[in-house]
Parts: C-alpha cells; structure tokens; sequence
C-alpha cells in the first residue's frame, strides 16, 4: 500500500479535487479542418506511426522483453461498461466511486474499493464523451453536442447543446457543468437546470487535430484547457472571463501539418503550478494564478502529462516516456523500451508511473529512474489514462472492461 499511501499525502486538495483524469481524449489521432469534414491527412510518421487511419503501422511495435517483476499489482476487482467503438472513455473517480461510460451510451457508478455497481443508466443515444461527475450530476455528450445530465441515482433529468460535437469529458462541478466542443467553444451549464451560465471561444485553427483537450478546475476561482496553437487559457469559473492566456509553444514550420501545435491531454494542476503539452511543440508548466511561464521544453506529446511534486511525466508520439523535473524542466530520464506501442497519458502514482498500451498491458515505471518494475496484462487495449479513486488504481480499456488494482 504504500505506492498509494505516499501519492495521497504529497497531493494538495486543488488536485484532488480536480478532474484532470478525465482526459479522454480520442485515441484516433487524426486531422480536422476548422468548421468543414474531417480532412485525412497521410501523418503516419509524424504521429509515431501509430496506424491512426486503420492502416498497417509506420513502425512495429516494440517487442517487450522479459522484466523482473519488483513490484506485485493485485487485481482486487472487475466490472464492465460498452465499448469505446472510435472513442477513449476514461473513468473518473469522486471520493470513492468510480464512473464510466461506452459509446452506446451505457453508464456506470462502482464503489472504488469492491467494484460493485452503485447504480447504472442508458443515454438514449450514443455518445463520443464522458462520463464527468463531481458524485451529484453526472453528464456525457454526443456528436451533435448534446450534453446529457443524470442525477445522483442515475436518472436523467436535463438535456442541453453545445453547439457541436463532443469529444472532451465534461467537467462537472462548483455548480457548473463545463462542455468543450470539437470548434473550440467552451460552455458552461447550470448543473442543475442545464441552463448555459456562459460560454468563450477561441479562433479556429486551419487544421487541428481530431481530440479531445481536456479541463480541470483551480480550486473555486477558474478552470483551464488548452487549445489549438498552443496556448494554456484560464476562464473565471463564475463569468467565463479570461484570466490569463499563456502561450505554452508556438507553430513552426512551413506546412499545415508541421503547424500543427494543439494542446494535448488536460493540463493538470500541483501546487502552484499547471503543467500541460503540445502536439509539435512543447511541455512546460505555468505559475496557475498569473499564467506566467515557470519552464518549457522541446517536444511533442499526443497525450499530454501527469505530474507530482517531483516529476512532470509524458509520452512523446514515438511512444518513449519522459520524467522531467517539475521544479526546473531538466530531464530525470527517458525510456524508449514502450516505443510504438500506441501508449496511453501516463499518471504519476507515488513511488511509480502507470501507463498502459494498445495491447493490453499495463506498464509500471520507476519514478526515480525509469526501470520497468512490474507489467500487468488485460484483456483488451488501453486508449485512456489509469486513474486513481480512493486508495485503487483503475483502469478502462477500449473494449469496455474496468479493472480495479492494488500493490501488495
């Protein structure tokens, strides 16, 4: 227990509350025009090689080599959910319980600790979103940008639009139900009409990439996303006003694929800094109440980062983990021995760092070091992030399975 224990005590209550886990960002990876249909773009080697189209993959994946397993991981428990289809769906976790979605619009809450089913619901249609919850109001969205609403029993009881389609997690709480739509509105509901409180835009980029950029919440004051041409933005959490835009890098090259610059994944907050990603550009952390930047580097990530008091971690788009360090950006160490293996947003979890693959396996880092301490098989692959509810490591994979774990 003491992987856990040590996460719990280091992490301050604007993270704990926060619901960065719930980027569930879509795993396909491929390109958009702005207000126009999907534009599919031959990207392969600028993605990793990924096979984002359906395709044969640019690169194989690495064959993984025999490790000793230094750390036990204990399935303490499973349930189930619909299938992700053409979407990631990440749990999310409040308190102890656990929520998750499918793309038919099935949805569940289970007790952190034993898995069982609290209760369950069917949207009436599918969705490509969600689920969010602050344990109260429960929310998805679909691909015309409705945004449904279930009560704490699992009962609709609102419905509204966002203007487009969904492909980011609704963020749910202080009151408000925060909805990001694929065109670069943000807008906020009422949690309990569904009445909008407000909305804010930013300008459509030429081309952006087809995913979901999540949102987690400052305490009571603001939440902040990311967008495309690699700005950080923090909107007052009661008006929507901007109250800081920081560019966390910027578009280079000459074509419209090199330009390509999206904030990736959600940008998670520790302590007094929020640290995020690009897409061909940069990760790097900002001080969270002026949007000043503290560090940056170089580099590209499909999924954006974890972080703790120590390390700021991600997985660039070759599929090699990175831990930098959260005080000044220096690298602590990379491992390339996941590369091309389609990995999920890493979490930083005490002692460790979890990701998961396209294959199925769940791979746990050493956060000193990078060593590969311990690898856990599922049975199908792993698109979204692993999230921590209470004292459990949970997992969801693509084909619909959600697994509860524990170190012995």
């Amino acid at each position: 227990m003491m992987i856990f224990n040590d996460f719990r005590r280091s992490m301050p209550q604007t993270m704990a509350m926060s619901q960065s886990a719930q980027a569930a960002s879509t795993r396909r990876g491929i390109f958009k025009r702005a207000g126009s249909a999907v534009l599919t773009l031959a990207v392969l080697g600028t993605l990793g090689g990924c096979g984002i189209f359906g395709g044969k993959p640019a690169h194989e994946p690495t064959p993984l080599t025999e490790i000793k397993q230094a750390l036990t991981v204990k399935q303490i428990w499973t349930a189930s959910v619909g299938k992700a289809g053409a979407y990631s769906f990440a749990p999310v976790a409040v308190g102890n319980a656990v929520f998750a979605a499918g793309a038919n619009g099935s949805i569940v809450r289970v007790d952190a600790d034993t898995g069982a089913s609290t209760w369950s619901a069917k949207a009436d249609t599918n969705i490509t979103a969600g689920p969010g919850s602050d344990g109260e109001t429960t929310v998805v969205a679909t691909h015309k940008g409705d945004v449904i609403a279930f009560d704490h029993d699992g009962k609709q009881f609102w419905k509204a639009n966002a203007g487009s389609e969904v492909l980011t997690a609704p963020l749910v709480g202080r009151g408000i139900v925060v909805v990001r739509a694929i065109n670069n509105r943000v807008t906020a509901f009422d949690s309990g009409t569904g009445s909008v409180r407000w909305s804010y835009s930013q300008p459509s980029s030429t081309l952006t990439l087809r995913t979901g950029t999540g949102m987690t919440f400052v305490g009571d004051r603001a939440v902040v996303t990311g967008f495309p041409g690699g700005k950080m933005v923090a909107l007052d959490a009661n008006t929507g006003n901007p109250l800081w835009v920081t560019p966390l890098s910027y578009p280079k090259g000459v074509t419209e694929v090199e330009r390509v610059n999206d904030v990736t994944g959600s940008p998670v907050v520790f302590g007094r800094q929020v640290c995020g990603a690009t897409f061909q550009g940069r990760v790097g952390c900002a001080d969270v109440q002026t949007g000043n930047g503290l560090w940056a580097r170089d580099f590209s990530s499909p999924n954006g980062v974890t972080q703790d008091e120590r390390v700021v971690a991600a997985v660039n788009t070759d599929g090699a983990v990175y831990a930098f360090s959260a005080a000044d950006g220096s690298t602590l160490w990379q491992n390339d021995k996941l590369k091309y293996r389609d990995l999920s947003a890493p979490l930083a979890l005490g002692r460790v760092v979890v990701v998961g693959d396209k294959q199925g396996y769940l791979h746990f880092l050493s956060r000193d070091n990078g060593e590969l301490l311990a690898r856990v098989k599922l049975s199908g692959a792993i698109g979204a992030q692993p999230i921590l509810a209470g004292q459990t490591l949970v997992v969801q994979t693509r084909d619909g399975n959600i697994y509860g774990f524990r170190p012995d």
